[in-house]
């Protein structure tokens, strides 16, 4: 079973020698610390600071009445299925940071929690701007009633619950397949969902604030592939066949239930191609495997809907300009060592 972290051990060093079940004194020096790639990270985490309120909701008010019946249906319910995601994901990420026992480790989990936080709460905000409270409270309870999105969030949450009943190396790792799943697969659809939009001109300040989260999403699954990593550095004793066939088996579910949620949700939608949608998905998870590394499950895939790649991490992150409103915001260069990700 997996110990906690005493707050505070005298007989221990500052610089952890184990990422769980590990001796740390519990004192935090970013200068003696085990991977230091992970201040690295830090300093781009607490970079791409924001809050929901800053980003200007009117003209999504006035547009959103305008489209389709579709791309509303579909906005709500993504949203919907969005915060569902994020409120799991701050429960994993507390339970995570309980057991890591590399006081740096701690802290960026500590950071990474607050950003769900505001991810969750950018979700209420966006849907007050546009709906009452009754329609609010609705797109909130979607993902009780709706059998495919029942499906992808029970995937994910038994992983999740299974972890926080029986903490163990074993567990921790299944957990984090889950994690790499969660943020680095199942967000990507509902993504690109809000930048179609947006490259049709349409529901600007939404897919700005999604823009901003799927940036924070691209730093979480790059420092969840790198405890992941050294997860198995430290207990070689999980580097299985076993478990490798555990990850792919996860990865190639949760494409499948990818694809049958964009097969409902996005449907009638102006400008999604849903065959080339499968293979974006595919292309994403081939991506989220080598942050683990892991070779590619699917061959011949690339990003084949080229209209995303202006919404992708380098491109927002490669200039001090904001893509939707020109707005003048301090942004991390983007690196081969900051984890960036193309979408």
């Amino acid at each position: 079973m997996l110990q906690t972290q005493q707050v505070f051990n005298t007989e221990a060093p500052n610089k952890s020698n184990r990422i769980i079940n590990g001796q740390c004194s519990g004192v935090l020096n970013w200068d003696d610390i085990r991977r230091p790639e992970m201040y690295k990270l830090y300093r781009v985490l607490i970079a791409n600071h924001w809050i929901p309120s800053e980003i200007a909701m009117n003209k999504d008010k006035q547009q959103f009445a305008g489209l389709s019946a579709a791309e509303q249906e579909a906005y709500k319910k993504i949203i919907g299925l969005l915060a569902v995601l994020d409120s799991m994901q701050t429960n994993f990420v507390t339970d995570v940071g309980q057991y890591l026992t590399d006081s740096s480790l701690v802290a960026i989990a500590a950071i990474i929690n607050q950003q769900e936080v505001i991810h969750n709460q950018s979700y209420s905000y966006v849907l007050s701007s546009i709906a009452d409270y009754q329609t609010q409270k609705e797109v909130f309870e979607y993902w009780k009633h709706d059998e495919v999105l029942q499906r992808r969030n029970l995937f994910i949450a038994r992983m999740y619950q299974r972890f926080r009943d029986e903490k163990t190396p074993q567990t921790f790792l299944e957990a984090l397949v889950a994690d790499m799943i969660l943020e680095g697969i199942f967000f990507y659809s509902g993504f690109a969902f809000f930048y179609n939009l947006a490259r049709h001109q349409k529901m600007l300040g939404t897919s700005q604030m999604i823009s901003y989260i799927q940036r924070d999403e691209a730093q979480h699954a790059y420092f969840f592939g790198e405890v992941f990593k050294m997860l198995l550095e430290d207990f070689p004793e999980l580097n299985t066949e076993a478990n490798r066939a555990f990850v792919y088996e996860k990865v190639e579910e949760a494409v499948r239930l990818e694809t049958e949620w964009a097969h409902e949700v996005l449907v009638g939608i102006e400008g999604i191609d849903l065959t080339e949608f499968r293979d974006y998905i595919r292309y994403i998870a081939n991506k989220r495997l080598q942050t683990m590394g892991f070779g590619k499950a699917y061959e011949g895939v690339d990003n084949c809907m080229p209209w995303i790649r202006p919404f992708s991490d380098e491109a927002l992150n490669q200039t001090k300009t904001d893509f939707f409103e020109a707005k003048s915001r301090t942004y991390a260069k983007v690196t081969t060592v900051n984890g960036f990700d193309d979408l």
